[in-house]
């Protein structure tokens, strides 16, 4: 009993915010995630691989980074990268400076792939997303998201 006695419940108002919170989340994520892949043949788990690739110069990207970029498990990574690599989107190099490490790298096929997705994707996130919200709005949940990311980041193990 004491470790219920110990539990800060959610506030019919915190409780009304995080499940909104979650609901847009799941939907957005689902509605996105059917666009790309049925008009773009990019799965939601590729364009998030390949955006990490693209903001970064080179392409590239060491597979431990990349996998805390996503929060994805190490047996995650691994299986998704082999399946892209398949394809054609990435191909997995070895670091010449730390005999275990392996980088991730775009390939052309991989930028073509983004290229193409990008432009329907910004759009629907237009239409799905922004063009609900003011700018206030927006500055607020921007703020409100990199704090909470930024305190994620701190706990990170």
């Amino acid at each position: 009993m004491g470790e219920q006695e110990d539990v800060r419940w959610l506030t019919a108002e915190e409780q009304r915010a995080w499940r909104g919170f979650v609901r847009l989340h799941e939907r957005l994520g689902g509605r996105l995630g059917r666009l790309l892949q049925s008009e773009s043949n990019v799965s939601p788990a590729d364009f998030a691989v390949l955006v990490n690739l693209t903001d970064t110069p080179d392409g590239r990207q060491r597979y431990q980074d990349l996998a805390r970029a996503l929060e994805w498990e190490k047996s995650r990574m691994s299986h998704h990268i082999a399946r892209m690599a398949g394809r054609g989107m990435v191909v997995r190099e070895e670091c010449p400076e730390d005999g275990r490490g392996a980088f991730v790298v775009i390939t052309d096929a991989g930028r073509a792939a983004i290229e193409a997705a990008a432009p329907r994707h910004v759009e629907a996130v237009r239409e799905l997303f922004i063009d609900h919200v003011t700018p206030a709005e927006l500055r607020v949940l921007a703020e409100v998201s990199e704090r909470v990311i930024g305190k994620l980041d701190e706990t990170q193990s």
